[in-house]
Parts: C-alpha cells; sequence; structure tokens
C-alpha cells in the first residue's frame, strides 16, 4: 500500500462497516471527510454487470446533515434554489444550494422525516458549516446525526429488501419515498434513491452506535439467493455516467450556475426569495454541460477538449461502458458556443487524438423509468 494510501485511511473517517467492505487491494479516497472505496481489488467489469443484470452491495461516503426546528422550512426555503413547501413526510426532493453569486454549494436529496425534522443528503461540501452560517434569523437546530449509507442497487433490490427488513416496506414504496424501520433489529432509514441509475435502495443507520458489521452481513444474507456481493465505486461510476447523474466536486462547483449544468429545471425564481436568486436572475440560461461519446479508448480526467487545436473545454468524468463498448463522458465547455465547434477532440493518454461525438445524457433510458422499476422507453440494455 502506498503512503499516501495509509494517509487517507489514516485520517479519514470510516463507515461502521469497514471491515466487511474493506481489503488490503482497496484503492481508498476522501470524499466529504469520509473515506472511500473507490475499487475492492476486484473485476470491475464483473461488478458492473453485476449491478445492471442483478443486485450490488456499494458502500458510499454521502453524509446527511439534519434541520430541525419550527423553522425549519423557512430556513429550507430560505436556502434551496425551489420551494419545498409540498415536500410530505416520507419524501425526498433533489435540492441544490448556491451561494449569493449563483455558483453550485452542493447538491443532495432532502428527506423530509417529520413535520419539523428534515435531512439533507449532500455530497462533497462542507455543508454544515455552510447551514450553521446562514441559520442565525431562523429557529432551528442543525445536527449531525452521525449516519452512513449503503446502496442496494440493481434489478434484484426490491427483492433483497423485501428479505432484509424485520416489517415489510410500505406498500407502494415508490422512487425517491422514505421510511423508517428495522433491518436485522437495528433503526434504519431505507429509501428508493441511489447514485447508480438503477432500481435500487440506500439503508441509513438511525443510531450512531450502529453495529455495522452485523447490518453489513444481514444484508449479504438477504442478497445471498441473487448473489449479492460488495462492489466498488468505480463500478458505479461507469452507470452513473451512462445514467447522466452529475457529482459535484469533479463535473460542477462553486464556478458554475445550475444553467451552466444544465439543472434550471430545479430553479425557482419566481416563487421565492433563496441565497443566489438576485445573481440568477441576470446569469446566462444556455447549458455548456453535455455528454460525449468516443472510442474506448484511455482519457484523463481533466484532459481538454479541442477544436483544431483550440481548448474549449475540459473532461469532467470519463469510463468505457460495457455496455455501450465506447468511452462515456461528460464535458464542461467554456461557453454553450464552443459547444457548436467542429471536430472535437480529446488527446489520449498516449498523445493521440480521439475525436468525441456530443451527446445529451443520460446515454440510454432517457426518462429514467429503470430505477422508476418501469422500463426504459428506448428498451431494455441486453
Amino acid at each position: 500500500m502506498s503512503p499516501r494510501q495509509l494517509k487517507v485511511i489514516s485520517h479519514c473517517a470510516r463507515s461502521p462497516w469497514f471491515s466487511r467492505s474493506w481489503n488490503e487491494n482497496a484503492l481508498c479516497g476522501e470524499y466529504a471527510g469520509r473515506l472511500v472505496l473507490l475499487s475492492i481489488g476486484g473485476d470491475t467489469e464483473a461488478e458492473y454487470w453485476a449491478l445492471r443484470k442483478s443486485v450490488g452491495l456499494f458502500d458510499v461516503p454521502e453524509r446527511p446533515v439534519e434541520i430541525r426546528g419550527r423553522d425549519a422550512i423557512k430556513f429550507i426555503n430560505y436556502l434551496f434554489t425551489r420551494p419545498c413547501d409540498g415536500l410530505d413526510v416520507g419524501r425526498g426532493s433533489y435540492g441544490l444550494l448556491c451561494h449569493q453569486g449563483g455558483g453550485l454549494v452542493c447538491d443532495g436529496i432532502l428527506f423530509k422525516l417529520d413535520t419539523d425534522r428534515y435531512w439533507y443528503v449532500h455530497a462533497d461540501a462542507d455543508v454544515y458549516l455552510w447551514l450553521v452560517a446562514h441559520a442565525h434569523d431562523f429557529t432551528v437546530e442543525i445536527h449531525d446525526p452521525r449516519s452512513w449509507v449503503l446502496q442496494v442497487q440493481g434489478p434484484d433490490s426490491m427483492a433483497v429488501l423485501a428479505r432484509a427488513c424485520d416489517r415489510a416496506a410500505p406498500p407502494g414504496f415508490k422512487y425517491f419515498d422514505a421510511f423508517q424501520g428495522r433491518m436485522g433489529g437495528q433503526e434504519v432509514l431505507v429509501s428508493r434513491t441511489g447514485w447508480s441509475a438503477e432500481l435500487g435502495f440506500e439503508v441509513y443507520n438511525l443510531d450512531p452506535e450502529v453495529d455495522g458489521p452485523a447490518l453489513w452481513d444481514h444484508l449479504i444474507d438477504a442478497g445471498a439467493e441473487f448473489g449479492m456481493a460488495g462492489c466498488s465505486q468505480l463500478a458505479m461510476n461507469i452507470r452513473r455516467i451512462e445514467g447522466g447523474i452529475l457529482n459535484y466536486g469533479t463535473d460542477m462547483g462553486w464556478e458554475t450556475t445550475p444553467y451552466d449544468m444544465g439543472l434550471g429545471r430545479f430553479v425557482d425564481l419566481d416563487s421565492h426569495g433563496f441565497i443566489g436568486r438576485d445573481a440568477l436572475k441576470g446569469a446566462s440560461r444556455e447549458t455548456r454541460f453535455t455528454g460525449f461519446k468516443c472510442e474506448p479508448r484511455s482519457l484523463r480526467y481533466g484532459a481538454a477538449i479541442k477544436s483544431a487545436g483550440e481548448s474549449l473545454g475540459r473532461v469532467s468524468a470519463y469510463e468505457i461502458s460495457p455496455y455501450l463498448q465506447c468511452g462515456v463522458g461528460f464535458g464542461l465547455f467554456d461557453s454553450a458556443a464552443a459547444m457548436t465547434a467542429a471536430g472535437l477532440v480529446i488527446a489520449d493518454r498516449n498523445g493521440k487524438d480521439c475525436p468525441i461525438e456530443l451527446v445529451a445524457p443520460p446515454f440510454y433510458d432517457a426518462a429514467k423509468n429503470i430505477p422508476r422499476g418501469l422500463p426504459p422507453l428506448d428498451g431494455m440494455p441486453d
């Protein structure tokens, strides 16, 4: 193991099930101050196909922060780019935070757990401090629930859920629903969400003193009939690119607005005032982010996208898709106009130009029916 790997492992917080998900061949990174297992030393393509055709268990680092109190919804509406008054208890909603300049602070999913109690499960940013810094005029508490998440993703995931719950999931458990229950005698929050663009659910420990290895083993036992095993972030990363799911910190960040990223539908400028609203009113509505396909070559994250030798943007994500049998990635351009340039290429790791074709993500299942448990309108991939 490299000195950098040892440093990452030594200073990052580890999940409660780390002893089950990690092995000595794992490749580790840092995400939101937590250890993330990028690879567990296995066959990434086999893990990808398990995710696509059966089910996989993923130890992921996203973290929730709790907002509670009399002014919770008032505070949330001040922060988020669209109002959340209509969110019912037991439901989640994708939500964006912007700063005063209109750029993105973070993205994540807001869950309503009770009348005045919410969890915001967010990406790699210090959301806790951002909330505390803006809470002074509101009767709210910002709380770290010390919760971690496991994702069970794939076509067989709902069958695993039925076996894992001590009592059955609520009837009509829909995409972006959430409920509090028990698995293996331990209290958990379960949501019909994930980062894979596949059918799946997430499990959050509600007790900070959770018996992590026992919960991991309980889920593995529930998925034994389907051969469920621990899978890596690398396998999920391929699928999230195919599915058009963005990653804060690589695809988007502080300098990009929701409009830059094609996320304007999550911004409501007319219904309420929120941080960044004034800046977004004057911001360009044009998208400068898109997907691309190319030959299955090795490309670097951050590589320049060029036309006639001029750099017009950069690669923000890239993997080789086993299903599509080509390279798939995301590109962030300097402007919307730059996306219309002819002859776009990216230099591969050998320095040879690789022509690309721009494709609006997702690369298939455009209606996102798969995570809803429905057949995709453009056909089910083989």
